[in-house]
């Protein structure tokens, strides 16, 4: 394969990109080392909140980003997370040895519904009257042109959505963008701070989502007795390039399919998530037999496992180890897949393999909590509402 030399005598292959840069806020705090000490305790990052239920009289366990960031970039968090989590990128990768002098980068936002909260302020509160300062924040371009304002950012730049498989979507496009030649880097950032009552409430009456349970009781992926997921937010941000000295990972691939099935339920005989698997290994030139871990979607609720059971017999026989994250960082809606590849990439940096410890008899092969993280790629899999499937393969740098 033909190597780029870049800047310090670095090379890397056309056919992949390194993570050079994180960012995150979760449920845990702001900033990636957040995150990381976080997972580490094995305790989830929901807590109960008042001001949920039907009649908004109720508590609910919630993964939600806590108060914070820079009221500069929006009397909400939306924005707030946003920019912070791009910022801890970028300073990352400088960090790490990147430079931006002379190169192309663009800015792709992996997007579900926006600043939820704010939307509703704007119609409930203001009855949908306010001065341009007010409602341009609400505008999906705004986040973005503002990281791009302060750091110069001119490369293509452009808001994607695939609902919860949106993080993977977003990471794909950074890729096509880098393949095609039309930019050097990409920041990749995605977000979802939607946890609101209004939200987690249709998502209990679909039977997904459950509010009234502790992450470990209701949230069980590939064990016995799961109910569902907890409801959380987050933004994830990369800065996706080759040049820097120390990258977290790579990122060798990946593809996405649609069930055209559903708006919501997955497709029962499992053939377009599968394809998408095999499509995904194929182009990051990777045996399903090469492969270490697959990073679950792990919703735990039961089209979610039983569509993954599948893959993992179909497409690898049960020989990878599976790692599960949402009993502990919550289902964070459309920045899930995102927020999870963060800590993968941390994962491969600090050599320990994460997942959610088991509490009830489970699959063979699911990791129970932590352990010293073993060669070979991951596959990060997303089952996203509309039967958006996704799946993108990393592996250490």
């Amino acid at each position: 394969m033909t190597a780029d030399v870049l800047p310090g005598d670095m090379a890397h292959r056309f056919d992949s990109m390194s993570i050079g840069g994180i960012g995150v806020v979760s449920g845990y705090g702001w900033g990636r080392e957040r995150l990381w000490q976080g997972l580490l305790t094995g305790k989830p990052a929901a807590r109960l909140y008042p001001g949920y239920g039907p009649e908004r009289d109720q508590h609910a366990w919630v993964g939600r980003v806590p108060d914070g960031g820079d009221p500069v970039y929006g009397t909400g968090l939306f924005g707030r997370a946003v920019f912070a989590a791009a910022a801890e990128a970028v300073a990352d990768a400088t960090a790490r040895g990147w430079r931006q002098a002379g190169r192309t980068v663009g800015l792709v936002h992996g997007i579900t519904l926006g600043d939820v909260a704010d939307w509703r302020d704007f119609y409930l509160l203001d009855h949908g009257h306010r001065r341009p300062r007010g409602y341009l924040p609400l505008l999906h371009s705004t986040p973005i042109s503002v990281v791009q304002q302060e750091f110069g950012f001119h490369g293509l730049s452009m808001n994607v959505s695939a609902a919860c498989s949106s993080g993977s979507a977003a990471l794909l496009t950074a890729k096509m963008w880098r393949d095609l030649g039309v930019v050097d880097d990409v920041l990749c950032v995605t977000t979802d701070i939607s946890a609101t009552p209004e939200m987690l409430d249709h998502f209990v009456r679909m039977g997904a989502a459950v509010a009234d349970a502790d992450p470990f009781t209701a949230c069980r992926p590939f064990q016995e007795g799961s109910l569902g997921f907890t409801i959380a937010e987050a933004s994830a941000a990369f800065l996706l390039t080759d040049a820097v000295e120390a990258p977290y990972a790579r990122l060798l691939g990946g593809a996405m399919t649609n069930d055209a099935h559903h708006v919501v339920s997955i497709e029962p005989t499992h053939t377009h998530v599968i394809d998408c698997v095999r499509r995904a290994l194929s182009t990051a030139g990777v045996d399903a037999a090469e492969v270490a871990y697959v990073n679950a979607h792990g919703t735990g609720t039961r089209q979610c496992d039983a569509a993954e059971r599948d893959v993992l017999t179909t497409v690898f026989a049960d020989r990878p180890v599976i790692t599960a994250l949402k009993p502990l960082l919550g289902h964070c809606q459309g920045a899930s897949a995102a927020v999870e590849v963060a800590a993968i990439a941390l994962s491969y940096e600090r050599g320990l393999a994460i997942s959610a410890p088991t509490v009830a008899p489970a699959h063979p092969r699911l990791l129970d909590g932590s352990a010293p993280i073993i060669d070979g790629p991951t596959v990060k899999l997303s089952m996203g509402m509309g039967g958006n499937n996704a799946a993108v393969v990393l592996a250490g740098a």
